[in-house]
Formats: C-alpha cells, sequence, structure tokens
C-alpha cells in the first residue's frame, strides 16, 4: 500500500505540473461561464440552459482528461524508458499501476471540485436555483470519470497511444448508448446482429445510468438509494477493468 500511495503522490504532482491540465480548466471555466451569457440569449427557460450547459462543460472537460491523460500513464515511461527503472524495484506493477490510476483519480477529484465550486458560484451570482440534484450530478460525473480512466488505462497497457484513445472514446460513446443497444437486439431479427447487439449491451458500461444531467438540470432529484447502486455499479466496473489492467501488465514483456 506505501508503494501505490507512494507512486499515487508522485502521478498527482506530475498532473498539476503539466500545462495542458491548467489549460483544459480554464476552458471548462470559460465555459462555465459563458452559460450564464449562452442562457440570457435564449428565448426558452433561462435558469436550464445555464444549469444543463454547465455540467455538460464540467462533464466533457473532465472526460477529455480522463483520456488523454490516462492513456498517458503508461505510454509516457515507456517512452521516456523510466518503465525498465520502475520494474526494477522492489514494487509489483500492478501497484505502479494502481498508483497511477489513483495519482491521476485524485487530480480529476480537485479539478471536479474546483469546476463545481465555480459552476455554483456562477449560478448564485445570476440568481439561478441551486438544486441539490447539481450535486447528485457531479457526483455521478465523477464515478462516469472513474470508469473512463479505467478504460483509457486498460488500453494503455497493451495498446499504441493513438488506438487507446479511439477504443476509449468508442467504448464511451458506446456506453451511453447502452439501452439503444438493448432495443436494436430485441427489435432485430437477424440472429447474429442481436447476439452482438446483446453481447455489447452486458460487457460495456452503462454510462447512461449514470447520467443525471438532464433531470439535475430541472431540479427533479433521484432517490438516494438509485444514487447508491448507480455509484456501487460505477465503482465495481472500474475496479473489475482495473483486474484486467493489471493482469495484463504483468504478462507484459518489456
Amino acid at each position: 500500500m506505501r508503494s501505490i500511495a507512494v507512486i499515487a503522490l508522485n502521478t498527482f504532482r506530475e498532473n498539476l505540473r503539466d500545462k495542458i491540465l491548467y489549460n483544459l480548466l480554464l476552458f471548462a471555466l470559460f465555459l462555465i461561464g459563458g452559460s450564464a451569457i449562452l442562457g440570457r440569449l435564449t428565448f426558452i427557460d433561462h435558469d436550464k440552459i445555464m444549469t444543463d450547459a454547465g455540467l455538460a462543460a464540467i462533464n466533457i472537460v473532465g472526460v477529455i482528461i480522463a483520456i488523454f491523460v490516462g492513456i498517458g500513464l503508461v505510454n509516457k515511461e515507456i517512452e521516456r524508458r523510466t518503465i525498465y527503472t520502475i520494474i526494477a524495484r522492489p514494487i509489483r506493477r500492478s501497484e505502479f499501476l494502481l498508483g497511477k490510476y489513483l495519482g491521476l483519480v485524485t487530480t480529476l477529484g480537485v479539478n471536479l471540485s474546483v469546476m463545481v465550486a465555480v459552476y455554483f458560484a456562477v449560478l448564485y451570482l445570476n440568481h439561478t436555483p441551486i438544486y441539490p440534484s447539481l450535486l447528485q450530478a457531479a457526483q455521478l460525473i465523477f464515478i462516469e470519470l472513474l470508469i473512463v480512466t479505467a478504460t483509457a488505462l486498460l488500453f494503455s497497457t497493451f495498446t499504441t497511444p493513438s488506438l487507446s484513445a479511439m477504443f476509449t472514446i468508442g467504448l464511451y460513446v458506446v456506453g451511453h448508448l447502452s439501452s439503444d443497444l438493448r432495443g436494436l437486439a430485441v427489435a432485430s431479427t437477424s440472429e447474429i446482429m442481436k447476439t452482438v447487439t446483446t453481447g455489447l449491451y452486458y460487457v460495456v458500461p452503462n454510462l447512461e445510468m449514470l447520467n443525471l444531467k438532464g433531470q439535475a438540470a430541472a431540479g427533479i432529484p433521484v432517490a438516494l438509494s438509485y444514487q447508491a447502486i448507480a455509484t456501487a455499479y460505477g465503482l465495481l466496473y472500474s475496479c473489475l477493468l482495473l483486474a484486467v489492467a493489471c493482469a495484463v501488465f504483468e504478462r507484459r514483456d518489456f
């Protein structure tokens, strides 16, 4: 555990020195602030536009950080040749991987907290109601980022950075279309198509289960039982991805 904590702390510090993260964070804050202007330019519900656009900005920037920083956690060490020094030490490869993951997750948590704080400040200054459901949506956005980060880390253990990004983005998109996959499987007359879509439905993460942005923008809360189930689902799926990533990384030849 000590090795994991040390690697996680070092990864967190490295991420804080990364200018890309600051640029993305500034971009997110710009989008959140811009949502107030966008809300005033529309003729429909001003408050709903602001809350919806702000949550979307937080989610999008979080996913971008999770994917493009996540795929570099392992590949960066390989390109620098520092991976050989690390694996030569009395540290298990799984500990190295988990430390990298926790370091990025900590970074995401800090960034998400900053974005949510600015988001609430913008809502308050524009006299827009701050619903408790917004906190529920933000919490599940973080759970979604855990899955996306674990996915990016898994692909980075056996593919190139470009392929890792493509696979992770593809899984993210399919994860938000999981209910459509189920409907397609039921409506399909082809047994092959039905088998493929049903398999994808059960294998890919159901990210739409973690999407409360529409409800939160309207001020509609979900039951705490649903929040707990969705959180447990996201944590279990992330653990499964990490277990597979560790198994692959332990067998990788450098």
